[in-house]
């Protein structure tokens, strides 16, 4: 399978027989998948250009080497200085008084976008109708939502947060929704599908 992959990776032909095999295994779907899963290391190390499709399947794997090496090296200079950025401090290094490392260097963060429907559903004016359609937003959506996105879903809701907050506070009292707090940001889930799940 993974030959049939670095073919279809060099965009070599394919015989009858490879053929065969990647319509038998969807090669195409694990050659897109892991084409995805590239691209989404190369933006968060912030290397999109090796991801751009412009350079050789070999001149991309030695880049990415050097890259690595240099990034080791970085690291190797920083223990050197008395500067370890431990993974699990509280069981590598108990005695010793932790920094929190809150940002990584050289990788980019991406904010998460405030999804919009193409078509927005009016906002209702009555509060029973707002709780209803918040209650089914979240309830057929899925995820976890912001108050902001859960606005965007909705026509004139962007000055309704407030409103929106209430509704959330309702539906959280009723035990139809949760909240989780993560790094001072709020979203709020469906509660049922969190218990299913």
């Amino acid at each position: 399978m993974y030959n049939l992959l670095e073919k279809l990776r060099k965009a070599e032909p394919l015989d009858d027989k490879d053929k065969a095999f990647n319509q038998k295994a969807l090669v195409s779907t694990l050659k897109q998948i892991h084409d995805e899963l590239d691209a989404a290391v190369f933006e968060a190390y912030g290397w999109e250009d090796l991801g751009n499709g412009e350079l050789s399947v070999e001149n991309v794997e030695e880049m990415i080497l050097e890259r690595l090496v240099k990034l080791n090296a970085d690291r190797a200079e920083e223990e050197r200085n008395g500067h370890i950025r431990w993974l699990r401090p509280e069981y590598q290094a108990p005695d010793q008084i932790q920094e929190t490392q809150t940002t990584l260097e050289g990788v980019i963060e991406v904010a998460p976008s405030i999804p919009t429907p193409a078509t927005q559903q009016k906002w209702p004016k009555d509060f029973k109708d707002q709780l209803a359609a918040i209650r089914d937003l979240l309830r057929t959506q899925g995820g976890e939502w912001s108050v902001e996105a859960i606005a965007n879903q909705f026509k004139n809701a962007t000055r309704s947060k407030a409103k929106i907050n209430d509704c959330l506070d309702a539906l959280e009292t009723l035990g139809l929704v949760a909240q989780h707090t993560e790094n001072g940001k709020v979203t709020w889930y469906f509660a049922e599908l969190q218990k299913a799940g």
